[in-house]
């Protein structure tokens, strides 16, 4: 890639550019300097004898809720502490991003539970996760740079595009109650990223395979990039435009079909032999070998080969074997095996599970079969027959039963997997960090607008939202529209309104912000509507009779939404707020 830095030149004003892959499963960062972009390096995390560029997303905390280890650290401190049942006392969350995805409404006060049920503020858990991640990256940097300052970085954090905005503050202001400055931090959305790194991919042998190069792309090249993460399953379709960037043609969607969702697949599955009552034992009196159950179920994921004849055997903890044990219905895991639905198809022997290969590869199923479907959906779009490359990315994307399903299900396209494909979002948020115009044009996931009180018309209004103010007919509750879902936005893209305060004893200016999944809805309480947040935009002090017009402005198209507003008179700029984080209302869910 040493060409692209004569051609392109870093946009950074800082000496660094640090990126931090926050993911469901594993977490890690990488960096490069403005002066040599190109060159990324990544962090190295030991787990036993093996050295890997991501360490799992664990964190554990003493019985004060201060920081003891993060990573592979932390998981084997609190295995250790299990086996001296001394673990109690002591907090250990592990893959818990996800509730940025499943939580219906994410705010301040969310909380998460650790593996023992205890309950902590989910902002605190990320903070100090986050925090850590970053004293790491900045011990590495100070290896080779002794003096270097955490003001000399520009920090990019990754999120899935398929997160909406709340979550994505939700992030920014851990990261800022980590000590990142507002400033200093970029969102970018997984997809691009990967997207970016895979523009620019080094071709070091010509004859490279077309299946892990994605290639020179020609102006017009349209390809569907499939983040296959630990979590979700985070899908978009870019087309590379006239000056070289790319741009968004559809809103990004997906699921929480990764890694993680067959992994959930085999604890039921445990759950169907052992009964419910011994997997919740297991997860409260033997976390230790409930982990140790779960990391050699990961190995045997990871390795999985379609096609392959044989068995797969994977070790069982002697706490599983024991909890069955006692059961007095099962008395045995032997017995339990036989009183399942999967008799027949799974043995225990040697102190293992046994599987058909042909058998172990079900896990996969039911994850592979949502991603398919949801490939196809978009891949058979009538707007989408130009798209003939499917880039797949993420940890999960590096697996070959995943890669197998996506090229038999979709023969006509080409398929390419990069080999660091694990590791390209993470890349790629370097790169956007040096280059954030790659990305020019994007798609709206939802309409965008605010609540409105035209006046009432009989013709178009309903009877049950007429409403008197200032003895005037009004219409309540009806979306004004800013901007459409599906619609195409550059970078920037800014919609403003006029508001005037009239009253001079008021101290802010209120907006309620709506979104929602229709393209054209007609009033705020519509089904699938429901509000963002509150605009706040401080007031100064005015004389008796005095009055302010302030134009606010919503910007679109960058990776998070954005706000302004500006005195029409003055041209004076007033600091705004949209605060997503706040408890919701029964108004909001």
């Amino acid at each position: 890639m040493s060409n692209l830095n004569s051609s392109v030149r870093s946009k950074c004003r800082k000496l660094f550019v640090a990126a931090i892959d926050f993911g469901t499963t594993y977490s890690g960062y990488a960096f490069s300097s403005t002066s040599d972009w190109s060159k990324v390096l990544t962090s190295n995390w030991t787990g036993g004898k093996v050295v890997t560029l991501k360490t799992p997303t664990a964190l554990l905390l003493d019985a004060d809720q201060t920081f003891k280890a993060f990573g592979y650290e932390a998981e084997d401190q609190y295995i250790d502490l299990a086996r001296d049942e001394e673990h109690e006392d002591y907090y250990f969350f592990h893959r818990f991003k996800m509730i940025l995805h499943s939580e219906k409404v994410i705010s301040r006060k969310t909380k998460l539970k650790d593996a023992s049920g205890k309950e902590m503020e989910a902002i605190k858990v990320f903070k100090i996760s986050i925090k850590f991640l970053v004293g790491d990256l900045m011990k590495t940097l100070r290896n080779s740079y002794p003096d270097i300052k955490e003001s000399d970085v520009e920090y990019v954090i990754t999120v899935p595009a398929i997160w909406d905005d709340r979550s994505k503050q939700f992030m920014r202001e851990a990261a800022r109650e980590a000590g990142i400055e507002r400033s200093s931090l970029t969102i970018a959305l997984e997809p691009e990223a990967a997207s970016i790194h895979c523009q620019y991919l080094p071709a070091k042998d010509l004859n490279l395979s077309r299946s892990k190069y994605l290639g020179e792309l020609a102006v017009g090249s349209k390809y569907l990039v499939a983040d296959l993460g630990g979590g979700t399953a985070d899908i978009t379709v870019h087309h590379k435009i006239d000056d070289g960037s790319l741009e968004e043609m559809r809103e990004a969607s997906g699921g929480p079909w990764g890694g993680k969702s067959v992994d959930d697949e085999f604890e039921k599955y445990i759950e169907e032999i052992i009964g419910e009552e011994s997997m919740k034992e297991l997860k409260k009196s033997s976390f230790d070998d409930y982990l140790e159950l779960m990391r050699n179920f990961e190995l045997k994921k990871r390795s999985a080969k379609p096609g392959k004849e044989g068995n797969t055997h994977l070790s069982v903890p002697l706490g599983l074997v024991q909890i069955v044990k006692r059961d007095k219905s099962r008395k045995s895991l032997e017995k339990a095996i036989e009183m399942s639905p999967h008799a027949g198809k799974v043995t225990f022997e040697n102190w293992k599970l046994k599987w058909k290969n042909e058998d172990f590869l079900r896990f996969f199923e039911s994850t592979i079969k949502k991603i398919k479907e949801h490939l196809r959906g978009i891949l058979y779009d009538s707007d989408m027959v130009a798209v003939e490359t499917i880039l797949m990315v993420g940890g999960f994307a590096e697996c070959e039963v995943v890669q197998k399903a996506v090229r038999e299900g979709f023969k006509m396209k080409r398929v390419v997997v990069p080999d660091d494909a694990g590791i390209s979002v993470l890349k790629g948020a370097v790169y956007f960090g040096h280059i954030p115009d790659a990305i020019s044009r994007r798609t709206a996931r939802y309409t965008y607008g605010i609540q409105s009180w035209p006046e009432f018309n009989p013709t178009k209004h309903p009877e049950s939202k007429k409403v008197e103010v200032n003895g005037r007919a009004r219409c309540k509750d009806v979306f004004f529209k800013y901007i459409t879902k599906g619609q195409h936005l550059t970078a920037g893209y800014e919609k403003s309104q006029i508001f005037q305060a009239l009253n001079p004893k008021e101290k802010k200016l209120e907006c309620a912000i709506y979104i929602s999944d229709s393209k054209d809805p007609k009033y705020v309480d519509d089904p699938g509507c429901h509000r963002l947040g509150v605009l706040v935009i401080p007031l100064p002090d005015l004389p008796d009779g005095a009055s302010i017009e302030l134009e606010e402005s919503m910007i679109f198209g960058e990776t998070e939404l954005r706000l302004q507003a500006k005195d029409i008179f003055s041209g004076k700029s007033y600091e705004v707020q949209l605060d997503l984080l706040a408890e919701p209302s029964t108004d909001d869910e």
